[in-house]
Order: structure tokens, then C-alpha cells, then sequence
């Protein structure tokens, strides 16, 4: 029996990643820690909340006693670190709390795995920690080429800062101490259960509820979309078999502009669901402060090493997210009656 430690595992991807695990694995245990904030719901995970093989506990992964508790008392194959505050414009405003989550959080999981398994000769066999980045902390790319692994970081915002401060604390980890470490980074993740302050989800929402729809800028930002199971997927064959030491990229060639995203959306619910639903709620708002122009992912080395490739084109992804988000509208309530509704206020002077 392995035991997983996931951490933000309430969080869009961290619950995929849960559900998909226990899905595709009779043989493992996950624990799943997280601190409950404003994106992390349960909900996520009420399908399984009563499968012995599961176990949440709520914490804080800056909480040195309550990280090392978790660790002494269980043995923790594999820690999964999903867990990071993860808007830009959130962390454009409050930059110090993307620092505390991303980065001290970040150092206090790799302590207590590093206190856990090392041993007199290096560290115990059959342990992993995986770091769960984004393509982000590359900065900006022009009209042609792509984000490899060898790619220099050049982060723009607080949050993508963030992400690479800690993922070379966890590189410094592998280089010092020999720890037994993989670094994925992604491309923009959608699908079931993703917080209605991203993109997708927040125009599905809007367009439901037929508000306006904001785009910043002139929408022409392109982004390297990626079906959030076929993400999960890539993390599960790193952790069984990438390289020790080793960073992958998990894009999925499917790149979109902004603008298009979101005239897919209003194509598809005006044709099938509320024909009122018109460009004419589109709203072009003040672009994002440092706004990165385009993202794009070579996954050359994951598909290479590990045989992965994404099996979702984004023509079928979006198609299968509206209509997750269309049978889902008590969880979409849920989750827009609290916080989000403040946030979103503030954001767009509602």
C-alpha cells in the first residue's frame, strides 16, 4: 500500500488528481491536505469523501508542527504539491501572501519529506516529492516557439515569482541534499471543478447568467490549453517513472487566444442552451498589469521519456467542460455565494 500526501487536494487540479488516482489504483492511501481558502471546497470531493482509502485533513502547509505530524505518524510515499495561491491579478494586490503559500510552504514540505526519509546513506528507496509548477514562470513568448525545460525563468507577475523562487528551492533540494525530487510545469489547466474566477468557468458562469463578459485588453493573449485529466495523467507517470532530479513540461499543443476562448463558449450555449447569449456581452477591460502575450509548452521530453501525450483536443474539452458546468450548477452555486462574489465585485466594479 502506498501512501500519497497531496496537498491542496480541495483545489481544481488536486481534487482531478485525487479522484483520477483512486480511480485507476486499488493498491494506494491518500492523504489530502489543505487549508480551505476561498478555492479549495470539498465538494470537489464528496464522491469519495467516504472511501477508506482517503483521508482529509485540514492544515495549513506553512504549519511546521501540523506538516511534521502528518509525517511522523504516516509513511509517506510520495508528496504531491499541489497547493499554491494561484491568481495573477490576486497576487498583483497581495503579493506577500503568494510568497508565504508558494514559497515558505513549499520549504516547509520539503523539510519535514527531507527529516522523514533521509537515512545515513542518502534517503529511503521509493520516495518521491513532486513539485507541481506552471509555464508561467518562463515569462512570455513571441509569435513562434516554444517553452522547453532548458528555457531560462523569466517570471513577470508576483504569483508566477512565486512559483519559480520555489521550484528552484526544490531543484536546490535535489542539488544539495540528493533528495529524490521531479519538477512538472504546465500549461492553462480547464475542466470539472475549476474555481469561477478563471477564465473558462467565469464565462460559463457570466454567460448563464447572461452579465457581461470581461476580457482584458484587446484579447489577443494566447495561452496552451489543457484538459485537466489529461494532466493528470502526466503527473501519475512522473511520479512512477520520470527521471529523479528531472523537470517535464505537460502542455497540450492546443493554443487559443483569449478572445476565441471565449466565442467558443457563447457559440456553444447560444446554439444549444439560451439564444440571447450575444457577443455583445463581451467587455474589453483594462489589460492586466505585466500581461503576458503568449504561453506555449513543448512536451517533447514527457512524451519521449514517458510516452505521454494529451488525449483531449480542446474542440472535445470545452465541448465536455460547459457541459460539466451545465449539470453542475448547485456546485457552481455553492461556490459563487461566498467569497467569490466580493472578489468579484472589487475585480470588475460590480
Amino acid at each position: 500500500m502506498e501512501t500519497y500526501l497531496i496537498t491542496g487536494g480541495a483545489g481544481f487540479i488536486g481534487s482531478n488528481f485525487i479522484q483520477y488516482m483512486l480511480k485507476k489504483y486499488q493498491n494506494i492511501k491518500i492523504i489530502n491536505i489543505d487549508k480551505l481558502t476561498y478555492a479549495g471546497n470539498l465538494e470537489n470531493l464528496k464522491s469519495i469523501e467516504n472511501n477508506e482509502k482517503y483521508n482529509f485533513i485540514q492544515a495549513d502547509i506553512c504549519d511546521k508542527t501540523a506538516i511534521s505530524k502528518i509525517f511522523i505518524e504516516n509513511d509517506i510515499d510520495y508528496v504531491v504539491n499541489f497547493a499554491a495561491e494561484s491568481h495573477v491579478d490576486r497576487s498583483i494586490k497581495e503579493p506577500e501572501v503568494f510568497v508565504k503559500a508558494n514559497v515558505l510552504g513549499t520549504v516547509t514540505l520539503l523539510n519535514a519529506a527531507k527529516d522523514t526519509w533521509k537515512t545515513e546513506n542518502g534517503f529511503k528507496e521509493y520516495k518521491k516529492y513532486i513539485q507541481i509548477s506552471t509555464d508561467e514562470v518562463y515569462g512570455s513568448l513571441g509569435e513562434t516557439g516554444y517553452f522547453t525545460e532548458t528555457t531560462p525563468l523569466d517570471p513577470h507577475s508576483p504569483y508566477s515569482s512565486s512559483k519559480a523562487s520555489a521550484d528552484l528551492i526544490v531543484k536546490a533540494y535535489y542539488d544539495t541534499y540528493k533528495m529524490p525530487i521531479n519538477i512538472t510545469r504546465c500549461s492553462n489547466n480547464y475542466g470539472p471543478y475549476q474555481f469561477p474566477e478563471k477564465l473558462i468557468p467565469l464565462i460559463i458562469n457570466n454567460c448563464l447568467n447572461n452579465k457581461e463578459l470581461p476580457v482584458y485588453g484587446d484579447g489577443l493573449n494566447i495561452r496552451d490549453w489543457l484538459y485537466v485529466e489529461d494532466h493528470c495523467e502526466a503527473i501519475d507517470l512522473v511520479v512512477q517513472k520520470g527521471r529523479i532530479g528531472e523537470v517535464y513540461n505537460i502542455g497540450g499543443h492546443n493554443e487559443r487566444t483569449n478572445i476565441h476562448i471565449v466565442k467558443t463558449i457563447i457559440d456553444y450555449i447560444k446554439e444549444n442552451i439560451d439564444d440571447i447569449i450575444t457577443y455583445d456581452l463581451i467587455k474589453h477591460v483594462e489589460d492586466r498589469k505585466g500581461h503576458d502575450r503568449r504561453y506555449g509548452i513543448d512536451p517533447t521530453k514527457i512524451k519521449k521519456e514517458l510516452g505521454w501525450e494529451p488525449k483531449t483536443t480542446f474542440e472535445e474539452g470545452i465541448i465536455k467542460t460547459i457541459k460539466w458546468y451545465l449539470e453542475n450548477g448547485k456546485w457552481m452555486n455553492n461556490v459563487t455565494n461566498g467569497e467569490y462574489q466580493e472578489y468579484y465585485k472589487k475585480m470588475y466594479n460590480k
